[in-house]
């Protein structure tokens, strides 16, 4: 992006105030909220994820920085699982495009420069062994954060966030060590599923669609 195409300090500071003033928005329908379905408070949440969304890409488009804001749609199935829990297993998925291929090499480079035993796939390598390769760069990365760290830092690693969605499900007892591993997401049963979170556009669309209206 170019300099005469970026976001000035003050859009910056504005869409920082938006945040701040989203956030108390949210606080206030809390604390007057009518039930568990109160549609202000889904309002005031759904203003304070955008504004929040509209601060991270200002941020990160004028000074290259991010923020540990994640916030995920309560959606949750209509069938949700209601019986008792004895185990459960918690199912993830996100989908990332490699927007800016350069800067996830250059972080994975960075990464085996520190240390020069870390490898991908488990394997040991020497810090040389990012140089132009995507796949290994993303072995490097995904070997040596936590998913959750990736997600949160995304931008940083010039990754661009598709759709997500986390199932928690329960399970009647934890299967053997190593049984399912061939095949880890091929057990999930939807009538087990005690909560889920989807993040997608989808919903961005949706919200813009009603304001429309």
């Amino acid at each position: 992006m170019s300099d005469a195409a970026q976001p000035t300090a003050a859009e910056v500071r504005a869409a920082a105030e938006a945040v701040k003033a989203a956030l108390d928005r949210h606080l206030e329908a809390v604390e007057r909220r009518s039930g568990d379905d109160d549609p202000a408070v889904y309002d005031a949440f759904n203003e304070l994820a955008a504004a929040a969304e509209d601060y991270d890409e200002l941020l990160y488009e004028r000074y290259d920085e991010v923020t540990p804001f994640e916030i995920p749609s309560p959606e949750a199935p209509v069938d949700a699982h209601t019986g008792p829990v004895d185990a459960l297993s918690v199912l993830i998925r996100r989908d990332y495009a490699v927007a800016h291929p350069q800067r996830l090499l250059s972080q994975a480079q960075r990464i085996a420069d520190l240390d020069p035993d870390v490898g991908t796939n488990g394997l040991p390598a020497a810090a040389g062994i990012v140089g132009s390769s995507v796949q290994a760069a993303l072995g490097v990365l995904f070997g040596e954060y936590e998913p959750d760290e990736i997600a949160s830092r995304h931008k940083e690693f010039g990754l661009e966030e598709g759709d997500s969605t986390l199932w928690v499900a329960a399970v009647e007892e934890l299967p053997e060590p190593g049984e399912w591993l061939n095949s880890p997401f091929d057990g999930a049963d939807p009538q087990g599923i005690v909560c889920r979170f989807d993040v997608s556009s989808v919903f961005d669309d949706e919200l813009d669609d009603l304001e429309e209206v």
